[in-house]
């Protein structure tokens, strides 16, 4: 077997493969004779990220498929049940003399990426990646990223485009990918790049604008100025993208985007710092983000995006089980919910968390489901808005509109970190129509991943018992203790108080038989 960079020669025949599968088969000759574990495989194919079982599989077989080998001969690469992968295949080095152009037709063919290859939408697609941070200071790395934010919130917000939500892009953070290999991961047809430097009062912005099909750079340019006008800075990197993808689009469009959130700088920067907090989703880091979303508030009294996100955090903070003083805590969620629904109404970001914590920390989900409905209208291109209208309709039982709406969601951002979150209530809305086995795999996927989210373990619980498998559900049970130990019968109610009465009751039924104590 010869290897070249992204070909290898099986006798006669040449055979092209995807990055991914050629830095498995690598991986495998550089360990030749011993013995990988998956998490060999995750430490250094996968720079740590993890992974399902499944992805694993594919890549494997594929690497076999590759070089000739059969999954039941086991001839090149062995299968040790419990332990992992030997490739024991022998290997030669052979320079890569080929022209790319030559490689590339063939390469097409072969499955390529971690994630399934999606289909372009009809209009023009783009995804934002993180901008460096070229301050030296990692410090202010939550400067950059929220500057990368605010540009996909802006270019969202014209229904010419279809724009990929921050999450999936900042799935690729601190990498630096392939650009094609991006444009087939997310099915976007543009790629926006560029750094930011912050220096003293300064603020440099660079970016340019990459077809994804051809590598080809449509646009380039830099934007400087004071920090004062950072929101000015922002929108000048967001028309220019916009004219060099779609000149015909009108200007207009880009004026509605240009709404500041806050005349503060300084409650603008409270508010970014909160963003990155929340972003790490465990109850340190919520609760956090909760104390820095209430200083942005004590900056700038009518931050309408800050009281949306401290509302969602006071929400978490519920449905995980961590609130100390209940009462309080949901009286004040009540607080930032109404404030952000009244002084965002032009605001989507505002009036999704806002209205998303309305309808799931008090009993007005159709209310809170209004607001959520109009930031679609102002942004339709908002996932986060699309998740919570999926969550809140999941609530009032409209469960064929809350799976599609999840599943736009999860279109807009397949990368997203909060995935697990739109699966979650994908299976809590099968769950309610009775489609248990198609409730209880989602629910899975959604704890391993993210193993501490309790609503996820609840709802596993349940679908695993009411379709009769109930060891799993037991373990789910068990599991859910272990994170919240107050959890019981008496205490769901708490946890879920939204729920319809029959909805409710149907929960109680099987996590009981799952053996959630009363």
């Amino acid at each position: 077997m010869d290897i070249g960079r992204r070909e290898l020669r099986r006798g006669e025949q040449l055979v092209a493969v995807e990055p991914q599968v050629f830095d498995l088969l690598q991986f495998f000759i550089e360990s030749r004779d011993r013995v990988v574990s998956r998490d060999d495989m995750l430490a250094t194919v996968w720079h740590g990220r993890i992974v399902s079982e499944a992805t694993l599989s594919s890549r494997v077989n594929a690497a076999r498929a590759a070089i000739g080998d059969n999954g039941e001969e086991q001839r090149l690469i062995k299968t040790l049940p419990r332990k992992g992968f030997r490739f024991v295949g022998a290997v030669r080095e052979e320079p890569d003399a080929r022209a790319e152009s030559a490689a590339e037709p063939a390469a097409a063919a072969v499955p390529a990426s971690e994630f399934p290859c999606l289909a372009e939408p009809d209009v023009p697609s783009i995804a934002v990646l993180p901008f460096n941070n070229m301050s030296g200071d990692p410090e202010q790395e939550y400067f950059s990223d929220g500057m990368v934010e605010e540009i996909i919130t802006a270019l969202s917000k014209s229904p010419r485009l279809f724009v990929i939500a921050r999450n999936s892009s900042f799935a690729y953070k601190g990498k630096s990918p392939d650009i094609r290999q991006v444009g087939r991961e997310l099915g976007v047809r543009y790629v926006l790049e560029g750094s930011v430097r912050k220096a003293a009062n300064r603020v440099r912005i660079t970016g340019q604008l990459i077809d994804t099909s051809t590598g080809a750079h449509l646009w380039a340019d830099r934007f400087e100025g004071d920090l004062a006008d950072a929101f000015e800075l922002q929108d000048s990197v967001t028309s220019s993208v916009i004219g060099a993808i779609a000149p015909k689009l009108e200007q207009a469009e880009i004026e509605r985007a240009k709404r500041k959130p806050t005349g503060s700088l300084d409650a603008y920067d409270f508010y970014l710092r909160g963003m990155a907090s929340v972003y790490r989703w465990h109850k340190e880091g919520v609760s956090e983000a909760l104390q820095l979303f209430g200083k942005a508030i004590a900056c700038d009294r009518d931050f309408a995006a800050a009281y949306g996100m401290a509302a969602w955090c006071s929400f978490w903070r519920m449905v995980n089980g961590w609130m100390a003083d209940r009462a309080e805590e949901i009286a004040e969620a009540s607080r930032f919910a109404a404030k952000a629904t009244e002084l965002g109404k032009d605001d989507a970001v505002a009036l999704t968390f806002g209205g998303m914590a309305l309808g799931m920390t008090t009993s007005d989900v159709e209310a809170g489901l209004a607001h959520v409905d109009r930031a679609l209208v102002l942004n339709p291109n908002l996932a986060s808005a699309w998740t919570a209208s999926g969550i809140l309709r999941t609530n009032l039982g409209d469960t064929v509109r809350a799976i599609e709406h999840l599943a736009r969601a999860m279109r807009l951002s397949p990368l997203d970190p909060l995935t697990f979150f739109m699966r979650t209530f994908t299976a809590f809305a099968h769950f309610q129509a009775g489609r248990y086995g198609e409730a209880w795999p989602l629910a899975e996927q959604a704890c391993r991943e993210q193993p501490s989210y309790v609503t996820a373990i609840r709802i596993a619980a349940a679908s695993n018992a009411a379709a009769g498998r109930l060891d799993e559900a037991r373990k789910h049970v068990a599991r859910a203790l272990r994170l919240d130990p107050g959890l019981s019968i008496a205490t769901l109610g708490d946890r879920v108080s939204t729920l319809r009465p029959d909805v409710f009751a149907k929960f109680v039924e099987f996590l009981r038989k799952a053996g959630l104590p009363e």
